[in-house]
């Protein structure tokens, strides 16, 4: 039986919206909106918000699933959602995504800084998504003309399974030649982040403050008073503390003193 790592870190893992991009994460819930609304179903934006971070035709069927909104769709069309309303509305929020996704791909402040940083410590840098490969086609092409290209960029479709399974993380790794996992940082901002990290055995950093879990603007998010935005933050700390997330910071801008502490565990013999 080999000994525990116990060396450098040597890659991160970052999602996209709410972490690096989109801040309040706000693209794929005008869009599942949009859907419903075509079917003639009206969902609240946090009917939409709730399943953030899975595959979004898995999202989309989550939606359904929630009683007033499959109450909705059962007096709009006299039966539940079934798989093909899912098919529809998934193929149209494709269409759709890929016609937006683009204006709401500016980058979270810190992100260029922080991948900086990482690069210079001689972290790899990957990333997981829950959006197609159509769709992350137009929003990797964006945040590249901000000066944002990770090493990887590994979507749903190209494994067997999207979150909470830890695929599309071994996916990275497998792409930019890094193991172990104990060596891995996933950065997200959804529970299904959380998971995906914690099933491959990854460490795990959850971000608050420009995530899903809160919804605001960045503009929003400055115009709070400290005990406010204090106030908002600490139940959505306790959700990604309770999921299991090993660190829990504000944005990707806080990033670098937790990869130094994670790295001190690690030569101290601690792992995920």
């Amino acid at each position: 039986m080999s000994k525990p790592y116990s060396g450098p870190l040597k890659a991160v893992i970052l999602d996209w919206a709410g972490t690096t991009v989109d801040y309040g994460c706000f693209a794929p819930v005008a869009v599942f909106i949009n859907v419903f609304k075509r079917q003639g179903v009206e969902i609240s934006i946090a009917q939409a918000r709730a399943p953030m971070g899975l595959e979004k035709r898995a999202h989309i069927r989550a939606i359904t699933q929630q009683p007033e909104v499959s109450a909705a769709w059962e007096r709009a069309h006299q039966r539940v959602p079934n798989e093909d309303d899912i098919d529809k509305m998934y193929q149209d929020s494709v269409t759709v995504q890929k016609a937006v996704v683009a204006d709401y791909a500016e980058l979270i402040a810190g992100t260029l800084r922080v991948v900086t940083e990482c690069r210079k410590r001689g972290l790899k840098i990957g990333s997981t998504t829950g959006y197609s490969q159509s769709i992350m086609e137009v929003l990797v092409a964006a945040a590249a003309a901000q000066g944002y290209s990770p090493d990887a960029v590994v979507c749903p479709s190209d494994v067997p399974a999207g979150r909470p399974c830890p695929y599309m993380i071994y996916q990275n790794a497998i792409q930019m030649n890094v193991y172990p996992m104990a060596a891995v940082v996933k950065v997200g901002d959804t529970v299904p982040d959380i998971e995906e990290g914690l099933n491959a055995g990854t460490w795990v950093v959850s971000v608050t403050q420009s995530g899903n879990s809160l919804g605001l603007s960045a503009a929003d998010v400055a115009a709070l008073s400290e005990d406010e935005l204090s106030a908002y933050l600490a139940p959505i700390e306790r959700q990604m503390r309770a999921a299991g997330a090993h660190y829990v910071i504000g944005s990707i801008a806080d990033l670098p003193p937790v990869l130094e502490d994670i790295e001190k565990r690690l030569h101290s013999g601690e792992q995920p």
